[in-house]
């Protein structure tokens, strides 16, 4: 299979950075706009029609699991502790099932073009082990890093402070299987990709806003309410 026909929405963090307002609930049920952060990034995942979309859950997941009830959106629960990015990915393998998936964290929102629909367009499965969606600094909003990767000419990625990494990908998860921790970072899946030259970026031609502090609640609505 060529296109993805899986995503993972990661919701299973502890939402610290956004207390208080995750006191009493899980980070991706927090508002923006009126609307769930979680429900800005299934919007993203409609129109592609997936046959299959998980969500991770740890802090408070039962709250998240009743929100998705009735969406058709699976959970992979992760107990007693938080897998992080990787790990969270290696246990949703059997939801997810074989072949590249989509994997997007639900802290963030967009304004522009569907992400998900460029990355589509532009994914090589014969060329490509990963494609990360970037933004150039100019259209990113609520994020104070210097940037994460530089994007070549030949759109390989290589690490250093250019665009910001937006959160959004598609991967193929083979490798996770040369993985024996069960608590790890994507980075372990991308280091072997980076490596060997497979590992790509794409400029979002957007903007995008990173929701991660209760100060940017008020920056996201301000980057979707303009025109």
């Amino acid at each position: 299979m060529s296109q993805p026909e899986a995503a993972l929405l990661f919701a299973a963090g502890l939402g610290t950075r956004m207390r208080p307002l995750t006191d009493d609930r899980p980070k991706p049920l927090v508002k923006v706009a009126g609307r769930t952060l979680i429900d800005h990034a299934l919007e993203l995942l409609t129109p592609l029609g997936l046959p299959r979309v998980v969500a991770n859950a740890h802090y408070r997941g039962d709250m998240l699991a009743a929100h998705l009830n009735g969406s058709g959106v699976a959970i992979s629960h992760e107990a007693p502790q938080v897998l992080e990015t990787g790990g969270g990915l290696k246990q949703a393998l059997p939801l997810l099932g074989a072949g590249p998936v989509f994997t997007l964290n639900t802290d963030a929102v967009w304004r522009g073009p569907n992400p998900l629909h460029a990355l589509c367009a532009a994914w090589n499965a014969e060329r490509m082990d990963a494609l990360l969606l970037c933004v150039p600094r100019a259209q990113v909003h609520g994020h104070k890093g210097k940037g994460d990767f530089l994007i070549g000419d030949d759109g390989r990625l290589s690490r250093g402070p250019g665009a910001v990494y937006s959160g959004v990908q598609i991967i193929k998860t083979e490798g996770l299987a040369q993985i024996e921790a069960r608590v790890f970072s994507m980075w372990d899946l991308w280091r072997p990709m980076l490596a060997a030259g497979r590992m790509y970026g794409l400029a979002y031609q957007g903007d995008w806003c990173d929701v991660g502090h209760p100060d940017a609640i008020e920056i996201a609505e301000d980057m979707l309410a303009y025109v």
